[in-house]
């Protein structure tokens, strides 16, 4: 027992040893290549402490409708402040320093997704969402594929978009879905495979569910989806009722 209690305490000793020497590199990164948090603004860190805190993976099950009745999707965050933030930060402002913070909060979401699956003798392949062509010439990346491969994970790339889409963001309950509709098609026959649908953000639930109605229609089936974020149905509900009001 006394060696075993040597040894653990060792360890800790060893662990905190490390996060002196990652938090000495990052300061000296700091005052070669200054930088600012990704969530909060904070000087000197992609993503400090607080956020990265902030930042954790307590993945909730929520529900939105599909084509095939309501279906869950397991979110590891809320899309709210400091993950609001980070993200918007990640996809939209270039901070691939990031990337590696909020992979480890997608990944604990693909984990609970396919955990609750119903395991069985078929696989089950994590599918995308594709960028549009407009997205990715403004990025140069596409997030959800730079977060999994931040986690070592490949996508089977078995989706496209029949037509350019317009960026959801902004958009109503209603615009939402008549912009996704038949956005997506899969890229051959799908019969007999079995995938978990992996998303950025999940407001209404339209794109995950038009990526559903495509691979369903390709012969394959869903477990699922996951995402690193959700918009409650609440505010969803409060922006489409604000933008169906207005000219």
């Amino acid at each position: 027992m006394a060696d075993r209690l040597g040894a653990l305490d060792r360890l800790g000793a060893m662990g905190a040893l490390r996060a002196l020497a990652r938090d000495a590199v990052l300061d000296a990164l700091a005052v070669l290549a200054p930088v600012t948090c990704a969530g909060c603004g904070g000087h000197d860190r992609a993503v400090c402490d607080g956020c990265r805190s902030a930042l954790a993976a307590v993945p909730r099950v929520v529900h939105r409708d599909g084509p095939d009745g309501r279906f869950a999707v397991h979110a590891a965050l809320e899309y709210a402040g400091v993950a609001a933030a980070a993200i918007g930060a990640f996809k939209d402002g270039g901070r691939t320093d990031a990337a590696s913070v909020l992979a480890a909060s997608l990944g604990a979401a693909i984990g609970a997704a396919l955990a609750m699956s119903r395991l069985g003798p078929v696989p089950v392949e994590l599918a995308v969402v594709p960028s549009t062509a407009r997205a990715m010439r403004e990025r140069g990346y596409a997030p959800v594929e730079l977060l999994l491969a931040r986690s070592r994970l490949r996508p089977a790339r078995v989706l496209r978009l029949a037509r350019e889409r317009v960026d959801q963001a902004g958009l109503g309950v209603d615009a939402r879905r008549a912009n996704a509709a038949g956005g997506l098609v899969a890229v051959a026959p799908l019969a007999g495979r079995r995938f978990l649908l992996v998303d950025d953000i999940v407001t209404t639930g339209s794109t995950l569910a038009d990526a559903a109605r495509a691979l369903h229609a390709a012969g394959a089936s869903t477990a699922g989806a996951a995402v690193l974020a959700e918009t409650p149905l609440r505010r969803a509900s409060a922006l489409g009722e604000l933008d169906g009001n207005t000219p």
